[in-house]
């Protein structure tokens, strides 16, 4: 059995929860900064329990850390 995917608060995350960023993040190989606050919508989880795939407004193909996300 897997672990289960957890945000920086211990909430349980899964495939479709919305998520708020909770700090400044910049994006590597672009010039967009994820402002404190954002809303990303529809994640995707992935093998690695420490890791989501999202799609941000101006970023597509995201790879986040769950450590800088708390559940919406």
């Amino acid at each position: 059995m897997t672990t289960p995917v957890r945000d920086c608060n211990g909430a349980v995350l899964s495939d479709g929860d919305s998520v708020q960023v909770i700090k400044d993040l910049k994006v590597k190989g672009t010039s967009v900064t994820l402002k404190r606050g954002t809303l990303i919508k529809n994640i995707r989880l992935t093998d690695d329990e420490a890791l989501i795939e999202c799609n941000a407004e101006k970023v597509k193909g995201l790879v986040l850390r769950t450590e800088f996300l708390k559940k919406a």
